[in-house]
């Protein structure tokens, strides 16, 4: 390295959301599925608001019960509020086209190279993931999350790729 300069900007294109802002599946997708990060996720609002200024249909999952969530439609910052602990949860409108999703960008506490995640233990992603065997399913994790195996049951989802 030469100056700071250049540190930066090795550092911003290492970062998990510019690798994934530059991925050809993201770049044809119409509808997304993306996620409202929480403090230890990887950070999506820029993305967010990228996805929607390009015209395309982001939806962001809100749950709704110990089971189940469902999708919402997002066109803004002004589709978030803080919900359940503080977390901010979409508030757009309500969409059930499912087949229409093309991408589905997926966190996790951690990952492996098979594609195994580990999720926060209450199996929203999977239950919702395994009526949709269509999309693309996405990781997205710090490096630090990437580990050599996470433990699977057999109703756990695979991601079809992990971006670190």
């Amino acid at each position: 390295m030469n100056s700071k300069q250049e540190l930066r900007r090795l550092i911003r294109a290492s970062h998990p959301l510019t690798k994934l802002s530059r991925h050809p599946r993201l770049a044809d997708a119409r509808t997304v599925l993306l996620y409202s990060a929480l403090p230890d996720e990887v950070p999506t609002l820029p993305l967010l608001n990228r996805l929607t200024a390009e015209g395309k249909t982001v939806l962001l999952p809100r749950v709704v019960s110990d089971t189940d969530m469902e999708l919402r439609r997002y066109t803004g910052p002004n589709d978030l509020e803080p919900g359940a602990f503080g977390i901010m949860e979409p508030t757009g409108e309500l969409f059930t086209d499912y087949d229409l999703i093309d991408v589905a960008i997926v966190p996790g506490m951690a990952f492996d190279r098979e594609g195994h995640r580990l999720g926060r233990g209450k199996g929203y992603y999977d239950r919702f993931l395994a009526r949709l065997p269509h999309i693309y399913k996405i990781g997205i994790c710090f490096p630090f999350q990437l580990v050599d195996k996470v433990p699977a049951d057999v109703h756990d989802i695979l991601m079809d790729e992990v971006i670190c």
